[in-house]
């Protein structure tokens, strides 16, 4: 609720008040004297209750004036507390009382009650100017745009929409999508909560290319959006064209450049999937560190994709067209560290390479060096990267000569350094040349809007790389993913999306897929009140028999297509129509 809707945004603060001793005459002087007709009656700034003009007229008509106002005072009264809503008040005046104490905190006559209207009608002739701008730009919109609500009901339908399907708009409102939109898949998008972008579609004879995107509220679809963004495939060259053109204009060319494919996966950094707002500050920073020859310190939990910013980073900066070398500080011995990173030279010791070897530095001239888990690094050869990124030389091991060498510098660590320094873990001269683009990347846990995008993603390329087809996640399951704390981020999930992916039978990854153990603990821990648990598993149950009957109503009760089409084999089909005792297919 916006904060202008509060009481306390609107009541008189300064509302006059007697008290309970004060005289009927003067109660009666005071109320005619500021033309109010009822006024509080207060003691110890608490509220007693409320006279009016008319009982104090009529009681000194019959008693007389020396009564006191304890004597007609009304305890029945309106009020109002603080985080009240205006629209709540129906009768003036009414007192803004504190819950607790019962202290006089303001009030709410017709005055403040005729503001609040005002203020209503202005707020709502804006509203409905921005609703007329919205409705201008859906219809005009050269895309076509389609919103269904939870049940797959059309809600809104543009013009362009109409055009591409040959239905008119009135028609298509209030009509399920299904009935109106050829091939539509909607309604898988509002059963599985996971958005399909990019999507290759066919419509009325025409190739599209389409956005399915699932609408969630309080972690409920309550409908889904339908974009089509393409018509044919001639469109989209003519956007890759011109892409490649901004590219070649933007780049330095640089034709004698080698790249190490083995090396070198290329990461740009609208391939960072994500679109919330942690995570685009996180990008919109590393932009801005690409632009620079400057050290960038990547900082986040295990699993959160920092080397992918790495490979981004490089491939938007001066030195994409060299190679980018990366390095597991965590991951080689002590004894090989300094021979990995500086190389060594001809004979340098038994069992070297005839004729040496150059280190990661040399390898990365003119292009990055990735320095992962830099907090790994032994203290011992802190000492000796310090004196290369001061100088910019290296010396291979077993040799006297210096190498020049010219590179980018990214490090990443899921460590403190800043503690590791306090501690003399690390080296405070080290840390502050490595410390000059500091950039945090969040958490999976604190982005958790990216994961419809994330699971889509992967879905994808599991069905690129088992050659299986692609498979589709009940919003039950991401539901349970949104509760989830991951604690191995973004790898964490990439793994289990894997693993359902490949031990689920059919097409279609339920909640009833999850381990045992993983749901057990999802229900002792969201859902505590066993009848909360039984109402969930019901509901899955009841979904899944939905499914079935449909399926087996579209093939005329043919259980071989219809467990084809269920991504199912018969056997399991048998069983599920008997456990749910679908005896009359």
């Amino acid at each position: 609720m916006k904060e202008d809707f509060f009481v306390e945004q609107w009541m008189d603060t300064k509302a006059l008040s007697i008290s309970p001793s004060t005289p009927l005459e003067v109660a009666f002087t005071t109320l005619c004297n500021h033309a109010i007709t009822t006024i509080p009656v207060v003691a110890e700034g608490c509220m007693q209750g409320v006279v009016s003009s008319y009982d104090v007229w009529k009681y000194i008509k019959i008693k007389g004036q020396k009564e006191l106002v304890a004597s007609i005072m009304n305890k029945h009264y309106a009020t109002a507390f603080i985080g009240s809503s205006m629209h709540d008040i129906y009768q003036t005046p009414a007192y803004v009382i504190d819950g607790n104490t019962e202290e006089l905190l303001g009030q709410i006559t017709a005055k403040e009650l005729l503001a609040f209207q005002k203020y209503m009608h202005h707020e709502l002739t804006q509203i409905d100017n921005l609703m007329h701008w919205y409705e201008l730009i859906f219809d005009t919109a050269y895309e076509g745009l389609t919103v269904v609500d939870d049940q797959g009901v059309i809600q809104l339908f543009n013009q362009a929409y109409s055009r591409y399907v040959g239905v008119a708009k009135e028609e298509a409102l209030g009509k399920k999508a299904d009935d109106i939109i050829e091939n539509t898949r909607l309604p898988v998008v509002l059963k599985t909560g996971i958005p399909e972008r990019s999507q290759a579609h066919r419509l009325q004879g025409q190739n599209l290319v389409v956005h399915r995107i699932p609408i969630w509220k309080d972690n409920k679809i309550i409908g889904a959006a339908g974009i089509l963004v393409y018509e044919g495939v001639s469109e989209i060259y003519e956007v890759i064209q011109k892409m490649d053109q901004l590219d070649k204009n933007t780049r330095v060319e640089n034709a004698t450049t080698v790249l190490e494919s083995s090396t070198l996966e290329v990461v740009k950094f609208e391939n960072i999937l994500g679109d919330s707002k942690a995570l685009t500050e996180a990008k919109k920073m590393a932009r801005k560190a690409a632009d620079s020859s400057a050290a960038v310190l990547l900082t986040g939990e295990s699993g959160v994709g920092k080397e992918q910013f790495a490979k981004a980073i490089h491939d938007a900066s001066a030195a994409k067209n060299g190679r980018f070398i990366s390095v597991n500080c965590a991951a080689i011995p002590d004894g090989l560290m300094e021979s990995e990173l500086f190389g060594y030279a001809k004979g340098a010791f038994t069992g070297a390479h005839r004729d040496g070897k150059p280190g990661k530095f040399e390898l990365a001239h003119d292009g990055t060096i990735f320095l992962d888990e830099i907090g790994d690094m032994p203290f011992n050869m802190q000492a000796k990267i310090l004196r290369v990124l001061q100088e910019k030389k290296v010396e291979r091991v077993g040799d006297r000569k210096a190498v020049g060498v010219n590179f980018r510098l990214i490090t990443a660590t899921n460590q403190n350094l800043q503690q590791m320094v306090k501690d003399g873990k690390f080296r405070e001269d080290l840390y502050y040349r490595l410390y000059v683009i500091p950039i945090e990347i969040p958490p999976l846990r604190e982005r958790l809007e990216d994961l419809p995008t994330l699971i889509a993603y992967q879905l994808q390329q599991l069905a690129k790389s088992y050659k299986q087809g692609e498979k589709t996640f009940d919003q039950h399951v991401l539901q349970w993913m949104k509760q989830h704390h991951w604690p191995g981020n973004v790898r964490e999930l990439m793994n289990i999306i894997e693993r359902l992916y490949v031990l689920t039978d059919g097409n279609h990854i339920t909640f009833n897929h999850l381990p045992a153990s993983v749901r057990e603990t999802f229900f002792q821990t969201y859902y505590p009140y066993n009848h909360r648990k039984d109402e969930l598993l019901e509901e899955a149950t009841k979904q899944e028999k939905e499914m079935i009957t449909q399926t087996l109503k579209q093939v005329q009760g043919n259980k071989t297509k219809a467990a084809e089409k269920l991504g199912m084999s018969r056997a399991t089909l048998y069983n599920k129509l008997a456990r749910y005792k679908l005896n009359n297919f």
